[in-house]
C-alpha cells in the first residue's frame, strides 16, 4: 500500500530500515531477525543496498519476501548509481508486478574511493529529484519518498541550499521525506521549521540510528555528515573501553529517549535504522507511546 496514503491516518507510527546481507546463505538468519520486529506493526519497512549499487539485484526478491512472508509493507531503495531508463523501467515494472507500491528515490552513495568527487554517469539521472520526476511521470501509481538531511548533505554548501534541493525533490514527485540520522532532536525540529518556511509541506519522518558499535557508527558519520553531541560521544568513548555491550546499553538508552522525545514533541512517527538487530530495536521501542487517531 502507498505510504503517503497511510501517513497520519492512524496517528504516530514506527517504520523500519533493513540492510540485507550480500550473501544469500545469510538470508534465513536475517529474515528470522526481521520477523521478530513484525510485533512492532511497522507502517512500512525500507530495504537498502550497498554503496555503488552493490546488492541492488537482490532488492526485488527481498521486498517481495517482506510482503509475502512477513506481512510488512515494503519500500525499495532506488538510486541514480548505474541508472538508465531501460533498467529503471524494468525494475519498476517488476515492483508493480510484485505488488510493491513504494520506492525511496535517492542519488545514492558513491562507490568506495569516489566519495569526494562522485557524479552519476547518466546525465538524465544525476539527483534524487530526477528519479522522483521519472517515477511521477511514468509510474503515477507508485509512491516515491525522498531523503532529507537535518545537518545538510556533505556536498551541499549550506543547509539553506540543501533545503532548496529538497524542495525540488518534493516538487518533482517526492510524497514524503525520511531524514538522515541525527542525534540532537532540536536539529530535526529546526530542520522541519526551515522546510515549512521554504514551502515544503510533505510529511518529514525522523530517522533514528541506535549506536551499538562506536567504530561502525564513526564510519557511517564520515559518509553522511551527521554529528554526535559532545557529551554523548564522551559517554560512548568511556563505555567503549569496557566493551561492545556497554556501548550497546548506552546507545539503546539514548535512542529510546530520542524516540520518546520526538514523539512527544509531535513528530509523525519514527523511522528506526535497525542495523538488522531485532532485540535492540525491541528494547528501544518498549514502552513508547504512539498517539493514535480515534475512529
Amino acid at each position: 500500500m502507498r505510504i503517503d496514503s497511510l501517513l497520519n491516518k492512524n496517528g504516530q507510527f514506527i517504520s523500519l530500515e533493513f540492510f540485507p546481507p550480500k550473501e544469500k546463505d545469510a538470508w534465513p538468519a536475517f529474515f528470522f531477525e526481521a520477523g521478530k520486529l513484525s510485533a512492532l506493526n511497522p507502517l512500512f519497512v525500507s530495504v537498502t543496498y550497498g554503496a555503488g549499487g552493490t546488492t541492488q539485484a537482490n532488492t526485488l526478491e527481498l521486498v517481495t519476501r517482506f510482503s509475502r512472508d512477513l506481512g510488512m509493507n515494503p519500500m525499495a531503495h532506488l538510486t541514480c548509481v548505474g541508472a538508465c531508463e531501460e533498467n529503471l523501467r524494468s525494475f519498476l515494472d517488476a515492483l508493480n508486478a510484485a505488488g510493491v507500491d513504494n520506492v525511496l528515490a535517492l542519488r545514492g552513495d558513491p562507490p568506495k574511493g569516489q566519495e569526494s568527487d562522485f557524479t552519476p554517469e547518466n546525465t538524465a539521472f544525476q539527483h534524487g529529484s530526477d528519479l522522483a520526476a521519472f517515477i511521477r511521470k511514468n509510474y503515477p501509481g507508485m509512491c516515491a519518498g525522498v531523503a532529507g538531511y537535518p545537518e545538510k548533505h556533505p556536498q551541499a554548501a549550506t543547509l539553506d541550499e540543501d533545503i532548496d534541493y529538497l524542495k525540488r525533490k518534493v516538487d518533482q514527485g517526492g510524497s514524503f521525506i525520511i531524514t538522515q540520522l541525527f542525534f540532537d532532536n532540536n536539529r530535526y525540529f529546526d530542520f522541519v521549521a526551515k522546510c515549512r518556511a521554504k514551502g515544503i509541506n510533505a510529511p518529514i519522518v525522523p530517522g533514528v540510528l541506535p549506536i551499538l558499535n562506536l567504530a561502525s557508527v564513526k564510519r557511517i558519520l564520515s559518509l553522511c555528515g551527521a554529528t554526535i553531541p559532545t557529551g554523548y560521544l564522551a559517554r560512548l568513548e568511556a563505555a567503549d573501553k569496557e566493551g561492545t555491550a556497554a556501548v550497546r546499553d548506552i546507545g539503546v538508552e539514548y535512542a529510546r529517549e530520542q524516540c520518546r522525545n520526538l514523539l512527544e514533541r509531535g513528530a509523525p512517527g519514527v523511522h528506526l535504522y535497525t542495523l538488522n538487530k531485532a532485540q535492540a530495536c525491541l528494547d528501544i521501542t518498549k514502552g513508547l507511546q504512539l498517539k493514535r487517531i480515534s475512529a
